[in-house]
């Protein structure tokens, strides 16, 4: 699945499948590699169809772009790098992707004045920035999630991770010095949380 082409990825499944992708040369972006997608859309297979996606740090794209191609109603794609949002929507106008919008916007400030719900979301933030717990903080708040949503989380492997309240953990992976989990949002009789509050369960 991959490309022989340096900063390119290639879709896997779905509408655009097989399509190239290229993506900004920016320091520390690392696309999910495809054996990891692979099993990330397989656990979501039944789920993403028709769905809201949110791609909080896009990158190259190919967690959002993958999305879409299998079926998404509407993706939203961010991230705080000009270079890499511009390269994106270029991207996206080639392939003639349709229902995907990209913004370059520092997800946390995103978050707090997003009043939209999604079904789906992908958090895979640099490293080494640190921003699992806040993120998924700011997804918790009501309104940002819908009930039983999915929530990807990629991490480093030893890196401890606090779920809010009510989440819990639908999947889990391994992959070298990397975890993924996909992770499910409290069902509606238990949405109510406090913006920002922190449970004390930690994956670890």
């Amino acid at each position: 699945m991959a490309s022989g082409k340096r900063n390119q990825i290639r879709l896997i499944a779905g509408q655009w499948r097989g399509r190239k992708v290229d993506f900004a040369p920016v320091p520390g972006l690392r696309p999910t590699p495809d054996r990891v997608r692979e099993t990330l859309f397989n656990w979501l297979a039944r789920d993403l169809r028709g769905t809201r996606c949110l791609d909080l740090f896009a990158g190259s794209g190919a967690l959002g772009l993958e999305a879409r191609s299998r079926g998404a109603a509407e993706v939203v794609l961010l991230d705080r790098h000009r270079l890499v949002t511009q390269q994106l929507r270029e991207q996206i106008t080639r392939i003639g992707m349709d229902s995907v919008s990209c913004h370059q916007a520092d997800a946390l400030d995103w978050l707090a004045h997003n009043d939209r719900p999604f079904d789906v979301a992908f958090v895979d933030p640099p490293f080494a920035d640190a921003l699992w717990d806040s993120v998924l903080a700011g997804l918790a708040r009501a309104g940002t999630m819908r009930p039983e949503g999915k929530v990807y989380v990629e991490a480093p492997r030893n890196r401890e991770l606090t779920l809010p309240p009510g989440w819990t953990i639908g999947r889990e992976g391994r992959a070298g010095d990397v975890r993924f989990f996909l992770l499910v949002t409290p069902p509606a009789e238990r949405t109510g949380t406090v913006p920002g509050e922190i449970s004390a369960q930690t994956m670890g």
